[in-house]
């Protein structure tokens, strides 16, 4: 097995909160100097920005999971990623379907900016990325799942936006890949806690707005090579893959 370094929840300059500074050309110069071989872009309820960052990727040898941080309509944070581009497409188009009119205000929240991956500027969002979906966290999961991608929770030890704050538990029925651990938890401190997980695969991410953040928690996937296959084996711990945090 190979070890890589993974990344899995990065925003860009489309998120609201995210620094102007998060370019395709600034997060892979980043991640070279972390040593980030596999990361995730995950912009709040967009994609728009995956391919960008995917296109100047491929000659850095740096893996791209395309996906997306999505807000359900109970306010829960989840990651979802997809493997192919007609795929993302089709969840792109069920995150504009859902995600309510409202209209962003730069002056507080920021710009919301569709580049290349040369950085040219190719369109701003008018809608408000961070506004919940009008759909339940069910529903993104069974959406998610008939795209073949995968789902994630994101930093579920966290008091506000994540399943635990906003819900309590984790719903019967529920289809998971993995639980997202933030940067400032402790796998082994939380399940003291909450042990009744501790059959889950955990994952362990930056959640970056900032350049100077990429790479700030991380996992490392042992799996044969870099591609998505090998990731959603390594979570579901198939013939020696697994996946590692502290």
């Amino acid at each position: 097995m190979n070890s890589y370094k993974a990344d899995l929840h990065t925003h860009t300059v489309l998120s609201p909160c995210g620094s102007l500074e998060m370019g395709p050309q600034n997060i892979i110069k980043r991640c070279k100097e972390e040593k980030i071989e596999i990361l995730g872009i995950t912009d709040h309820n967009s994609t728009r920005n995956c391919k960008a960052v995917e296109d100047l990727a491929k000659s850095n040898d740096i893996l791209i999971l395309k996906g997306a941080e999505i807000t359900t309509k109970e306010e829960i944070h989840c990651l979802a990623f997809f493997e192919k581009d007609d795929e993302l497409f089709d969840f792109q188009k069920y995150l504009e379907e859902h995600l309510p009119m409202v209209k962003n205000d730069v002056n507080k929240f920021g710009y919301q900016v569709v580049v290349d991956k040369n950085e040219n500027i190719l369109a701003q969002e008018d809608k408000l990325l961070i506004t919940a979906l009008d759909v339940s966290l069910i529903q993104v999961e069974k959406k998610v799942h008939s795209l073949d991608g995968l789902f994630i929770p994101a930093h579920i030890d966290r008091k506000s936006y994540s399943i635990i704050s906003q819900l309590g538990f984790i719903p019967t029925g529920l289809e998971i890949d993995a639980l997202e651990l933030s940067k400032y938890a402790s796998r082994k401190e939380f399940l003291e806690k909450n042990n009744y997980l501790a059959d889950y695969s955990f994952i362990q991410s930056s959640d970056a707005h900032f350049l100077e953040n990429i790479g700030d928690a991380y996992t490392s996937f042992q799996v044969l090579d870099k591609s998505f296959h090998e990731v959603k084996l390594a979570l579901k711990a198939i013939n020696g893959r697994k996946v590692l945090i502290s």
